[in-house]
């Protein structure tokens, strides 16, 4: 019988040699393409005058900052005017940071009790959806988390590398390096628990060590130590996660090739931001996961951006322009540097078919930063980007400005109804995000 009058069930597999392998996903599989959700950060704001599109709705102009994204017009939603009233005052950067998607204000502390005071709107989501898929979510960053104390603000700098968050008090690891992010997505689903249990006895391991160090360290290094092992505890949530039982069996919708292993060290950092995009793209392919956060860099981390034609010096740095006509302009170019890393992803998954359309049409990518300008530190009208059709339900191809201080957990209730986790409210939102949905 043809194979298009034959519903094929997801858990088809192709066996031979002893081994079996999951088909991708075809149009004639019953189940629809599932909708995915990343959410892309990047540190230190833009420079306003170059990324705010003057016209509203469908016939927008594409600014300068935003260029990269010209050929991907129709499926992108430009979004002003929203802002995070908890992450005003407190600091320039942290309370910035980690309250980007939780729309909470954390406790000022300098390490030993950290808390967001709520839980990040792609963990709300990854409570539905990763119970679907064998990685809940998944956390990728650049650089490692930094510790410490910011004596110029009386914070922990932990605060400055975190967006995603399980609980009000535990942070997510991220992992940074791309080699094992591969090797996650690989042995994603696979009966062999091998993997696990060596994650555990190591997690264990880790806290017994910390446990019998920590009554030899002074008070400063005791704080450090107490950071560290906020981070850790995320481990313990993601293995915890990890073991929970499936409530429907799942597998690949693409096979997943060992030579296509990235390296474990990239060569440089904007290497190192590639393999991570197409890290979260094999994700999606694959269904492993279906939600990701990707952080580009730490709050306040100087990153030097000489490689950038035009460009020289550190991110942070430039990003204080105090209105210099010559650090506005190498702001924007490390700006559009971003944004053409966010155009990469997209295109990525957009070259991806899946049924009758893409895995870009199947996905909601939300790009930003946790305030406006990075001279001002101002969580006003944040710059926010929202691309992919998120399976038909989000109305892209315009630029939606909304009247001043409208509440960006508005747009998270939206997108959470988009994800299939519904929530009438989450944190300060009044309702979901007018024009947003299809």
């Amino acid at each position: 019988m043809p194979l298009r009058h034959t519903p094929l069930a997801r858990r088809t597999l192709l066996k031979g040699m002893g081994m079996s392998l999951g088909l991708p996903w075809l149009e004639a599989m019953s189940a629809p393409p599932p909708v995915r959700f990343a959410a892309l950060y990047m540190p230190n704001g833009v420079r306003e005058d170059t990324w705010t599109p003057p016209e509203t709705g469908r016939n927008f102009t594409i600014t300068p900052t935003l260029e990269p994204l010209a050929g991907l017009k129709d499926q992108l939603m430009v979004l002003t005017n929203l802002w995070n009233q908890a992450s005003v005052g407190g600091d320039g950067h942290y309370v910035k940071m980690s309250g980007f998607l939780t729309s909470t204000t954390v406790t000022k502390t300098l390490g030993v009790d950290i808390n967001c005071n709520g839980i990040s709107m792609d963990q709300v989501a990854a409570q539905t959806t990763g119970q679907k898929t064998p990685i809940a979510s998944l956390e990728l960053g650049i650089l490692p988390v930094t510790t410490g104390v910011d004596k110029n603000v009386g914070y922990t700098r932990v605060y400055g590398s975190h967006i995603a968050w399980s609980s009000p008090t535990t942070p997510l690891a991220r992992e940074v390096n791309p080699h094992l992010v591969f090797e996650r997505l690989f042995h994603a689903g696979s009966q062999n628990t091998d993997t696990a249990t060596q994650d555990r006895q190591l997690l264990d391991g880790v806290l017994d060590d910390a446990k019998q160090l920590r009554g030899k360290l002074g008070q400063a290094d005791r704080i450090r130590l107490d950071e560290y092992l906020s981070v850790v505890r995320g481990l313990e949530d993601r293995l915890a996660r990890a073991s929970r039982p499936q409530t429907t069996p799942w597998k690949p919708r693409v096979a997943l090739n060992a030579a296509d292993k990235p390296p474990a060290q990239p060569k440089d950092y904007a290497d190192h931001v590639r393999l991570m995009l197409d890290m979260i793209a094999l994700a999606f392919q694959s269904d492993s996961t279906r939600i990701v956060t990707f952080i580009f860099g730490n709050e306040v981390s100087n990153q030097n951006f000489s490689f950038v034609d035009g460009v020289k010096g550190g991110h942070h740095s430039i990003s204080h322009h105090e209105n210099q006509p010559e650090n506005l302009r190498q702001y924007q170019l490390i700006n559009r540097w971003h944004v053409a890393q966010y155009a990469y992803l997209l295109q990525k998954l957009q070259g991806m078919r899946e049924g009758e359309g893409t895995v870009l049409d199947h996905s909601a990518i939300l790009f930003g930063s946790g305030f406006r300008d990075g001279n001002k530190h101002d969580p006003h009208n944040l710059p926010l980007l929202l691309a992919g059709r998120g399976g038909g339900r989000l109305a892209t191809g315009q630029h939606l400005s909304y009247g001043p201080d409208t509440p960006l957990s508005n747009l998270y209730v939206s997108l959470l109804d988009v994800l299939g986790a519904p929530v009438e409210r989450f944190a300060d939102s009044t309702g979901r995000l007018p024009g947003v949905l299809a």
